[in-house]
């Protein structure tokens, strides 16, 4: 059995800074959160860097989120925001965003939260099919992706 300080270190994981607990769309509260985090990480990290902090912290949430699902018995709670943040620092890092350049920042969050809420083809069958740390982190991974492409695409179109 888990202690209380474990329990409350989870949930400050997991809902990103408590973010997550937003009593309105917790899912675009976090990712705004894991947007700042991300510029402003970029101001003295590498975009490389930024990617391999999204694996470490996806890989950790899998085995968190897994526990987490037990204790409260539902299976991707809205309070729930790590992996809109491991999304987002995936989209940032495959757009090849660089320090200051909110504009493709912001065209990252936007394309993410397109494809988070929208839930187009592999991602919706992630979302519905897979359970446990994976459903939950999976679907944001791949809108993470694809956002990062589009955002890269869009922005070389028109800048």
């Amino acid at each position: 059995m888990r202690t209380n300080r474990a329990k409350a270190g989870t949930k400050f994981f997991l809902t990103l800074f408590y973010s997550g607990l937003s009593p309105k769309a917790p899912g675009t509260v976090g990712s705004f959160v894991a947007l700042t985090m991300g510029m402003m990480a970029l101001e003295v990290l590498n975009i490389s860097n930024i990617f391999m902090i999204a694996i470490l912290v996806t890989i950790i949430a899998v085995k968190q989120i897994n526990i987490y699902e037990k204790e409260v018995g539902t299976h991707d709670g809205k309070e729930i925001v790590i992996d809109e943040f491991a999304g987002m620092w995936f989209a940032l890092s495959i757009a090849g965003v660089s320090a200051g350049n909110w504009t493709m920042g912001i065209m990252a969050f936007a394309f993410f939260r397109l494809f988070d809420i929208w839930k187009p083809s592999l991602i919706g069958k992630i979302d519905r099919d897979v359970k446990g740390g994976w459903g939950v982190m999976g679907d944001d991974l791949l809108a993470g992706l694809f956002a990062g492409l589009c955002t890269s695409m869009t922005y070389s179109l028109l800048f």
